[in-house]
């Protein structure tokens, strides 16, 4: 899902603990360590994942990978089918002879046959027929690094979904943890007078908040981890615990290097290019076969007084079938596959500029936040809850203050994890190296 999704759900740190848990890139290690959460199985502690596992576990168990691993190795048995010849045939013959009542009769005893043949290919046909194989085998081996590739980009999403789970939740812990807080200090100041019971009640309300944001980032955390399991290919009894924190920024190329780097080397291009030479291969091949291919014969025979061979040849005439159905199909078929080259060119381009932009403008407002606002808004914080103290501001400008503070924390989450989302585009593209 994508990370504005869940713009709402992001709630904001205590005062108390601020310094030590500020959400940003050199942060986030040490508060998903804090983070608890409760496993599934109580019986069965949570798994340490790492992102280097997460990979090798995806590479052993997605369906999608053994799928295309096993459209490669049929590729591979097509070349020994197409590199096979024709299998010549035999046939026997046996029975018995009797002789008639006429003039001059045939001797009566056994009567065999034996007869064999072999058909002769058509050089043409034979060589177009295993380079097409042999394209099919190129072409399934780049469709699998497509996949490999598609497969490493939904783990490291759903991973780092995870981490950014854990980190709202962790935030949504501390900001009810700072609201219970208030709640008993607003509570102790009704009961001795201090304060109006209207103090209270909105302090009670922000307590509820509090306490539904927390379910929700719960929620949101599971299912996370449902999804992680799902790209993992792990079992539903499976309990993992992914640690680490998103990728720190970095200077991106030049466009137009990443633009060139993507069209040369991506394998859905590099397929679609051996796709379009095997259809124009299988366009010569069909041409090939409206060749008749010979079949020689021969013969031996031997009867009661009589013994006989021959040898022939039989050739099918192409009359009727000048192959110009399979010979249309297969330009056809070259003509898509030249069509979806430039298709997946488009798409490619369009995805790389999407991250590209993505990822700069991530970058910005991490900077941005990291440098002035969430420091700006937890003094704020600060001010507000010394000046309520001090009886010098009420409980709503404490309340603003977290909300503006929880908005700002709940921004720079998002735009940590945009950022590294962006990144997972770009390595999927073959844009940037993991």
């Amino acid at each position: 899902m994508h990370w504005s999704h869940f713009l709402i759900l992001s709630t904001t740190l205590s005062s108390a603990a601020c310094a030590q848990s500020l959400p940003s890139s050199a942060h986030l290690a040490a508060l998903d360590a804090a983070v608890s959460v409760a496993p599934a199985d109580p019986a069965e502690p949570a798994t340490p994942l790492t992102i280097e596992q997460a990979l090798e576990l995806a590479e052993k168990n997605n369906p999608l990978l053994t799928e295309s691993a096993a459209i490669r190795a049929r590729a591979q048995a097509a070349v020994r089918t197409s590199k096979a010849y024709t299998n010549p045939t035999v046939e026997f013959l046996g029975g018995d002879q009797s002789a008639r009542a006429v003039s001059n009769p045939g001797v009566p005893g056994a009567f065999t046959h034996y007869g064999a043949g072999q058909t002769i290919e058509v050089p043409s046909e034979r060589r177009a027929r295993i380079h097409a194989a042999q394209l099919e085998l190129t072409g399934a081996g780049h469709q699998f690094e497509s996949v490999r590739l598609a497969v490493a980009a939904r783990v490291r999403r759903a991973f780092y979904d995870v981490l950014r789970r854990k980190q709202q939740l962790a935030n949504a812990h501390d900001n009810l943890a700072l609201v219970e807080d208030l709640r008993r200090r607003v509570g102790m100041e009704v009961q001795v007078g201090e304060k109006g019971k209207l103090e209270l009640t909105r302090a009670e309300a922000e307590l509820a908040r509090a306490r539904a944001v927390v379910r929700g980032a719960d929620a949101q955390l599971a299912n996370a981890r449902a999804m992680l399991k799902a790209v993992l290919g792990a079992s539903a009894d499976s309990n993992y615990d992914p640690q680490g924190k998103p990728a720190e920024g970095r200077t991106l190329p030049p466009l137009a290097d990443l633009r060139a780097q993507v069209l040369e080397h991506h394998p859905a291009l590099a397929e679609a290019a051996s796709r379009t030479t095997q259809a124009e291969t299988l366009v010569e091949r069909e041409r090939a076969r409206r060749i008749p291919e010979p079949t020689f014969q021969g013969f031996y025979e031997r009867q009661p007084d009589v013994t006989l061979w021959q040898v022939g040849v039989s050739v099918p005439l192409p009359l009727w079938d000048r192959r110009k159905g399979p010979i249309g199909e297969a330009q056809a078929e070259s003509r898509r596959w030249n069509a979806v080259t430039q298709q997946r060119k488009l798409e490619l381009t369009a995805a790389l500029e999407s991250a590209y932009d993505q990822y700069e403008i991530s970058d910005q407002q991490v900077q941005g936040l990291e440098a002035g606002s969430l420091r700006e808004a937890q003094a704020a914080v600060d001010a507000a809850r010394s000046a309520y103290r001090f009886g010098e501001r009420g409980i709503l400008e404490v309340l603003d203050a977290q909300r503006v503070l929880q908005g700002v924390r709940s921004d720079l989450l998002d735009a940590l994890y945009a950022r590294q989302t962006a990144l997972i585009d770009l390595e999927e593209l073959g844009a940037m190296q993991p």
